[in-house]
């Protein structure tokens, strides 16, 4: 599913306009992405939270030649799916 399938999704739920879905989605997805940007954790319950963590720098190859290289470090975004949410998907 990509952005346009959820807006219609959710439009076709909620029974709302899919100018005002795409609104409130994007103002979703910008709250989570200035949260985490901020360092902080977005918890939903019952759906999982986003975290941010860290990966620390380290030593690889760059396939084409083999040469070694320093992969610097990098801060990454994590989902932990809630516990609800994980026995819909297992059931």
């Amino acid at each position: 599913m990509n952005k346009q399938e959820l807006i219609d999704a959710v439009a076709a739920v909620t029974g709302e306009s899919k100018a005002g879905t795409a609104s409130a989605i994007d103002a979703f997805i910008d709250v989570v992405t200035q949260t985490l940007a901020k360092g902080d954790t977005v918890q939903l319950i019952g759906f999982g939270a986003f975290a941010t963590g860290a990966r620390a720098a380290r030593a690889g190859r760059n396939p084409a030649t083999g040469e070694a290289i320093q992969i610097a470090a990098a801060t990454t975004v994590k989902f932990t799916a809630g516990k609800a949410f994980k026995d819909l998907v297992n059931a």
